[in-house]
């Protein structure tokens, strides 16, 4: 008798660590196991953000699958996803096609433009290893070749980043540090660079209390940082952001050699596309983790929609619920195989920092502790190594971890 297929789409947080627990809560014998991937690396998507602002090599941000996972009982697959035929048990890729058993998803998450003109065509976005590296070398390239333009354009040293929310904020304090780096290797005034944040809604940071945001803004202000909230984008150009209120007709003309969204994301369109049932492009899981009208589907990470049983509002799509989906998964996967009903998953936030740049944060622990400052900081990074040591054990937390260089 042939062993069970489980098929992994996607090497994200879920996708990873789901790939890892499988391992260590089925045998040889349970099941036949493959991840697929585009690429042949994982990546911290939460570590984007340093590299796309230059503070951090992109190279540190990634790690190849194979050093990662057990090759002798993974069978990893580098190839694209195009579509998941569901009622054939088949998905489609770039170079040919698997069949499986059971499906775990962790496709991961697309940029949301909201139908805002331009946007999409003349905006950098902070959503792979490449495209992070793509805005730090356009960033460096502005500075250098303003440095040796005849006709100076102050506009071109401009830096628009829309959207204050979690990754808006991160990148923000990221350049805040990287921009007097930039002017002192290219003898350029720092007065001359705006670095603006915008963003629609009245205030910055959800999930964070005023107490928390205030020092954020306080300190991000000092570091030159605009912040201009309650303001839209309404329209976006090659070299500017038109931007103005929801009540208002007039409008205003921010120019700018570089800009980034931050300002939302929706899960893979692939999901929705294959005929799965989603409520604004997620899928909204059960409560084991599998798809409402299929289940032999698992979905995780940013393309499951969860929701808080206490504010009746989804659950953000963070790495830290991903990695916990992960845990639920493995062992539900472990009772379908052995024919035993199956576990109810159950959020547990450990809390939620916001780095500022190097050596600043702010945060909430351990249910209602907050942390600012350094504490806040060494949190964050604490936060990134466990991870790190979860995912590959010792070895990958003392070769990729950050607390060594705190």
């Amino acid at each position: 008798m042939s062993k069970p297929k489980i098929l992994i789409l996607g090497a994200g947080y879920g996708g990873m660590m789901s790939t890892v627990r499988l391992t260590k809560e089925l045998s040889v014998q349970d099941a036949e196991i493959t991840l697929v991937n585009k690429h042949n690396y994982h990546y911290q998507t939460t570590w984007l953000h340093e590299a796309a602002a230059g503070t951090i090599h992109h190279d540190r941000t990634r790690m190849l699958i194979k050093n990662v996972i057990n090759t002798n009982r993974i069978h990893f697959v580098q190839d694209t996803v195009k579509e998941i035929k569901k009622n054939e048990k088949k998905v489609i890729m770039e170079n040919g096609e698997l069949d499986y058993d059971y499906l775990v998803i962790s496709l991961g998450f697309e940029s949301a433009t909201f139908g805002i003109k331009g946007l999409e065509e003349n905006a950098f976005s902070i959503r792979s290893v490449d495209t992070s590296r793509k805005i730090r070398e356009h960033i460096e390239y502005q500075f250098a070749s303003y440095h040796h333009d005849n006709d100076k354009d102050d506009d071109k040293l401009n830096i628009i980043v829309g959207g204050a929310g979690f990754s808006g904020i991160e990148f923000v304090g990221e350049l805040a540090n990287r921009v007097p780096q930039l002017c002192r290797e290219y003898d350029i005034d720092r007065d001359k660079v705006r670095l603006i944040n915008i963003e629609a809604a009245p205030s910055a940071l959800p999930g964070f209390d005023k107490e928390l945001v205030d020092y954020a803004f306080n300190l991000l202000q000092s570091k030159g940082v605009e912040f201009k909230l309650g303001t839209m984008i309404k329209e976006c150009t090659e070299d500017s952001v038109i931007v103005g209120t929801k009540d208002s007709e007039e409008t205003d003309e921010i120019k700018a050699g570089t800009i980034v969204w931050t300002g939302g994301v929706r899960a893979n369109s692939i999901v929705e596309n294959s005929g799965f049932e989603t409520n604004r492009g997620k899928v909204p899981v059960n409560d084991d983790l599998r798809a409402p009208d299929d289940d032999h589907v698992f979905v995780v990470g940013d393309c499951a929609l969860i929701m808080d049983p206490e504010s009746g509002r989804p659950y953000p799509p963070t790495a830290q619920i991903a990695i916990q989906e992960s845990y639920t998964l493995a062992r539900n996967m472990k009772h379908l195989l052995n024919g035993e009903p199956t576990e109810k998953f159950t959020y547990k936030s450990k809390g939620t920092v916001a780095s500022l740049g190097h050596g600043d944060a702010i945060g909430v622990v351990f249910g209602d502790k907050k942390l600012k400052g350094t504490s806040a900081a060494a949190m964050k990074k604490v936060i990134d190594d466990r991870y790190l040591f979860l995912l590959g054990g010792p070895g990958l937390l003392l070769k990729k971890g950050k607390l060594k260089l705190f």
